[in-house]
């Protein structure tokens, strides 16, 4: 298995453990990759990654899952001011009031369904609840990112084709 394929395959374990996916299974040709989550027969018990590194060397590239588009983290900034290493204080004084949509999984931003289309979203357009703002790539799968909260877009933190992480700040919206 090259470098990349492993990669990707820890990339894809990590993703279902991070979207709460309990079961996952793969067949390619004669290979039969069964993983489950939160139960006694977990991916390190019942095949390790050294093990699984050794069957899918001997495979086609992996493919990612079928999964639900994620659900987009969204939290209320207190307006209190904390000083901290990552956020500086002013920062935190442009937010402080302000709805963060997070990025629920590790991906690449972008802020429109496909190149030369138009952004779902841009600054100063109101949002409804469960309106799209954005797609998160991961694993090949585009995931729709939807807002949990009505308001008007006041900032967006990455730019179109950014790598996000999880958790990672993408819009800032002004409630209703």
């Amino acid at each position: 298995m090259n470098p990349e394929e492993l990669g990707q395959l820890k990339e894809l374990i990590e993703f279902l453990k991070q979207n709460q996916i309990g079961e996952f299974s793969l067949e390619r040709g004669d290979l039969k990759v069964n993983l489950k989550f939160g139960s006694e027969q977990s991916s390190a018990s019942a095949m390790d990654l050294a093990s699984l590194a050794r069957l899918m060397a001997m495979q086609q590239p992996l493919a990612a899952p079928a999964a639900q588009p994620a659900a987009p983290a969204v939290q209320h900034v207190a307006p209190q001011v904390h000083a901290s290493a990552a956020a500086p204080a002013a920062a935190e004084d442009e937010n402080a009031g302000l709805h963060i949509v997070k990025s629920p999984i590790v991906g690449t931003f972008y802020e429109s369904p496909s190149p030369g289309t138009n952004a779902f979203v841009k600054i100063g357009d109101q949002v409804d609840n469960g309106q799209v703002l954005c797609i998160v790539e991961a694993m090949k799968l585009m995931n729709e990112i939807e807002s949990d909260a009505a308001g008007e877009v006041v900032k967006r933190f990455v730019q179109n084709g950014q790598p996000v992480e999880y958790g990672q700040p993408l819009f800032a919206l002004k409630a209703r």
